[in-house]
C-alpha cells in the first residue's frame, strides 16, 4: 500500500487553547499538516500560537479569503508565521462566492482570476522587498504597491519562499495555481471524478503553460470522514455532512458553477432541502460521493484506494468529536511508513 500524506482540517472554535491543543495532538499522532479553515473566525489566530508550540508539523490556512484583505496585510501575517514556524507555514488562499464578497464583506467582485493572479504576484513582490530591501514597485490593474519605508519592513527571514496554494471550485483557479503556485486545494465537496476530470486537467494546463513539472506541485483533496466506535457517533457524523452538503448546494454560485455532474443534478433538490431545513433527507448515496464511510481501522485504506494517483495529500475533516477515529487513522498510516 502506498502512503498518503495526511492533513487535518480544523475550524477555529473561538477557544485558542483548545485549537492549539488540537494542533499539538495532530503533531503527536504523526499527521503531516494542519490546515485552519476560514468561516466564523479568523484562520490565522490559532496558527500564531501553534507556530511556537509545535516543532515539525506543517501549518497552513485552508482557503483564507484573499479579496477582503489587502495583499500587504496577508503578506505581513504570512511572513510572521513563516518566521515563527521556522518555514513550516503554507498560505492557502480562496476567493469565496461573489454575492458573499459583496454582501458579507462590502467588497466589489470583479475579474476574480486576473485579480487573484495579481494578488499572488504582489505577495511575492512584497516578500522580496521584506527579504532583500529591494525597492517595492508592483503595478497591476487591480493592485499597486509603491511604498515600503524601513519602519514598516519586518526584515529578512530564514525561509522566505512561502508556498501558496489556491482553493476554489473553478477550473480557471486550478489552472492559475498550476501556472504560478505550489499547490491547489480542491473544494470541500470533491468526488473522485471531479478531481480526475476537472482538477487534474486544469492543473496540467497551468503547469504546461509555465513549463513546470507535476512533481513540483501538490494537489490536496479535502475529505470528510463518517466513522465512529458506535452507531450514535456514525449517525452524528452523517447528519453533520448532510447539513453541510445542503448548505453548499443552496448557494446560487455553487449551483451555477459546480462542475460535478453527480452533485449538479441534485443541486436544485438539495437547495430546497437546505431552505426548508430538511437536510436529513440527503441520501446515503450522496454522502458516499464525498465522504469515507468505514470502520475506524479501515478509513486509511479506503482513503488510499479512493485518492491514490489523483491527490498528493488529503485533508481530513471530522464531522463530530471522535478521538478514537482520529487515532486509528493516524495509526494505520504510521504502520505503512
Amino acid at each position: 500500500m502506498n502512503t498518503m500524506k495526511l492533513d487535518i482540517l480544523i475550524a477555529p472554535s473561538g477557544d485558542l487553547h483548545h485549537d492549539v491543543q488540537q494542533i499539538k495532538r495532530a503533531e503527536a499522532l504523526g499527521f503531516d499538516a494542519v490546515r485552519v479553515a476560514e468561516a466564523a473566525r479568523n484562520p490565522f489566530y490559532p496558527l500564531t500560537i501553534a507556530a511556537k508550540e509545535t516543532h515539525k508539523i506543517r501549518l497552513g490556512t485552508q482557503a483564507a479569503l484573499a479579496f477582503p484583505r489587502s495583499p500587504m496585510t496577508t503578506a505581513q501575517i504570512a511572513w510572521d508565521l513563516a518566521r515563527q514556524s521556522g518555514g513550516r507555514f503554507e498560505l492557502g488562499l480562496g476567493t469565496h462566492f461573489p454575492e458573499r464578497i459583496d454582501s458579507r464583506f462590502g467588497e466589489t467582485w470583479s475579474d476574480p482570476i486576473g485579480r487573484l493572479r495579481e494578488y499572488v504576484e504582489s505577495l511575492r513582490a512584497i516578500w522580496d522587498t521584506f527579504q532583500t530591501d529591494a525597492r517595492l514597485r508592483y503595478r497591476g490593474e487591480h493592485y499597486q504597491f509603491r511604498l515600503m519605508a524601513p519602519f514598516f519592513n519586518p526584515g529578512p527571514i530564514s525561509h522566505p519562499a512561502i508556498p501558496i496554494h489556491l482553493a476554489g471550485d473553478n477550473p480557471a483557479i486550478f489552472q492559475l495555481a498550476g501556472e504560478i503556485c505550489q499547490g491547489a486545494q480542491a473544494p470541500a465537496l470533491s468526488a473522485r471524478a471531479y478531481l480526475r476530470e476537472i482538477v487534474a486537467p486544469a492543473v496540467e494546463r497551468g503547469l504546461d503553460a509555465a513549463g513546470r513539472e507535476r512533481n513540483d506541485f501538490v494537489v490536496t483533496a479535502p475529505v470528510f470522514v463518517i466513522s465512529g466506535t458506535s452507531i450514535d457517533e456514525r449517525r452524528k457524523a452523517a447528519n453533520a455532512l448532510r447539513e453541510r452538503i445542503a448548505h453548499y448546494a443552496s448557494s446560487p454560485s455553487f449551483q451555477r458553477d459546480i462542475g460535478q455532474p453527480s452533485l449538479r443534478a441534485l443541486a436544485h433538490e438539495l437547495g430546497e432541502l437546505a431552505r426548508d431545513g430538511r437536510w436529513g433527507k440527503v441520501k446515503n448515496a450522496v454522502l458516499e460521493e464525498f465522504a469515507i464511510m468505514a470502520e475506524p481501522g479501515d478509513v486509511y485504506a479506503r482513503i488510499v484506494e479512493r485518492y491514490a494517483g489523483i491527490a498528493d495529500r488529503v485533508s481530513l475533516e471530522w464531522l463530530a468529536d471522535m478521538p478514537q477515529v482520529f487515532e486509528a487513522v493516524a495509526d494505520s498510516r504510521n504502520r505503512q511508513l
